[in-house]
């Protein structure tokens, strides 16, 4: 049995919905995973043979402002699931993210590039693969740019905005992979069902800046609206992010034998299943 921690968060959902009667989800009502006693008891009763953790406090900026709450939960809470799996000998799935790098490389980051966090959501997340390692059978993958049907994301953001404003100003100068939940899910089974441990990268392929995002979302949906340019400078958001952080997802390939498709057909098929 796999469990799944954070199964009613965008990515936890489509993990339940694509692993169907193989997994069993549990969230913030049925585990604490910064409480250890919490997450031992857990995970001894329901004895899993892979537990994927999607729990996680993701609020970028937040995370500046309680650095104490983004260290408990992305960083001490995996050590916690990483001890208590050890100890029934199951596998643990950390998901973590570009933002453990500074994006300063320019070029696609491998697996083994050595990290460096420009904010405190990094700083926590790359706490959180360190953690992961205390339990040897472990498997870290790392992505970018998350939006799924299940929950507050950058497409539905950008939708309402469109109903609401005559233009929109959007930031031209960070480059990513948007990702759909999905594809990632997909990623994911993948790598788990292959034995896959260590660290993977899994986003859709190809790359853009969130503007042209923007601008591809207004176009796959047929919306007129003037989309113009800033920089993250203009922006001025509480964290710093990383300008270029696009993730090499050869490995994931390689080993698993998934290749994510494109970032741009990803979308259309959400834009697709969202509407049925």
């Amino acid at each position: 049995m796999i469990l799944v921690v954070g199964a009613n968060g965008m990515l936890g959902r489509d993990l339940m919905t694509l692993l169907g009667s193989r997994a069993r989800g549990v969230d913030i009502d049925d585990i604490d995973i910064t409480d250890l006693q919490s997450t031992e008891r857990v995970v001894r009763a329901l004895h899993p043979s892979v537990v994927v953790n999607c729990a996680a406090y993701t609020d970028v900026d937040g995370c500046e402002a309680n650095v104490e709450t983004a260290m408990q939960v992305n960083g001490e809470g995996v050590g916690h699931l990483a001890m208590a799996t050890r100890t029934i000998g199951a596998r643990l799935v950390q998901i973590s993210t570009d933002y453990v790098f500074d994006g300063a490389k320019g070029s696609p980051y491998l697996e083994d590039d050595p990290p460096c966090p420009l904010n405190v959501y990094g700083e926590s997340k790359l706490a959180g693969e360190m953690n992961a390692a205390v339990n040897p059978d472990h498997l870290i993958v790392r992505t970018q740019w998350l939006y799924g049907r299940h929950g507050k994301n950058f497409v539905e953001t950008m939708l309402r905005l469109a109903r609401e404003k005559d233009e929109l100003t959007v930031v031209d100068d960070q480059f990513g992979s948007p990702t759909w939940t999905v594809d990632l899910a997909r990623a994911i089974v993948a790598l788990i069902d292959t034995g896959c441990t260590g660290i993977y990268h899994a986003a859709n392929a190809g790359f853009c800046s969130w503007n042209g995002f923007a601008r591809a979302i207004f176009q796959e949906t047929g919306v007129d609206i003037p989309v113009r340019g800033m920089t993250t400078e203009q922006l001025n958001r509480p964290a710093r992010r990383p300008l270029y952080s696009t993730l090499d997802c050869t490995r994931l390939e390689q080993d698993a034998g998934f290749r994510p498709q494109p970032w741009r057909d990803a979308l259309r098929a959400y834009l697709v299943e969202r509407t049925t």
